[in-house]
């Protein structure tokens, strides 16, 4: 699923749904993206140019759509402009994770985060570990809970995906990572 927007809202949608599919899915770094890929259930949002009300009402408005569409698994809002800086993006995070809390969404749908210079406290910048949370874009994941509680119940030792991710990013390196992010980007860039 799309949403249709300007040639450049499309080229941030396209160069992310290309992260997923060849970072995401393609390294297996979430066991359970492929099914909802390839079933269509992914869907796309680009909001441009967002200051932290715009994009903070984009969440919101996201989460009624999850709501209401129950064919929408899960929901990647794309941020193609205005929250370049990584500490910038981190408090917007902070934000929304209020957020949800305060709209009653805490328990129905988590977020993940990722962003093209996403660094884990205390990590050095250049630890390829880093790619397993590093996107073309700033982008919000909003997350169905009570499917992922399901999902998980049924996947052996989920507790360590996250450590195996890092130890398999690491393993292929830091030159691979980085080819693989701008390959998303396609010829022009």
């Amino acid at each position: 699923m799309v949403t249709q927007g300007t040639p450049e809202e499309t080229s941030a949608i396209a160069h992310t749904q290309a992260w997923v599919e060849s970072v995401v899915v393609g390294l297996n770094l979430c066991p359970f993206a492929g099914r909802e890929v390839s079933r269509g259930s992914v869907h796309y949002v680009d909001e441009p140019g967002s200051c932290f009300e715009d994009a903070l009402q984009a969440l919101i408005r996201e989460c009624d759509r999850l709501d209401k569409h129950l064919d929408i698994e899960t929901t990647l809002l794309v941020f193609s402009t205005g929250l370049e800086a990584f500490e910038i993006f981190l408090d917007l995070l902070e934000l929304a994770e209020q957020l949800l809390i305060d709209q009653g969404y805490e328990g129905v749908y988590q977020l993940a985060s990722f962003h093209p210079d996403y660094c884990f406290e205390g990590a050095d910048e250049d630890d390829p570990a880093n790619y397993t949370n590093r996107a073309p874009y700033p982008t919000l994941h909003l997350i169905r809970e009570d499917s992922l509680a399901r999902v998980l119940a049924s996947y052996p030792d989920p507790e360590a995906i996250p450590e195996h991710n890092v130890e398999f990013i690491r393993r292929m390196g830091l030159d691979k990572m980085r080819t693989l992010l701008a390959a998303c980007y396609g010829p022009e860039k």
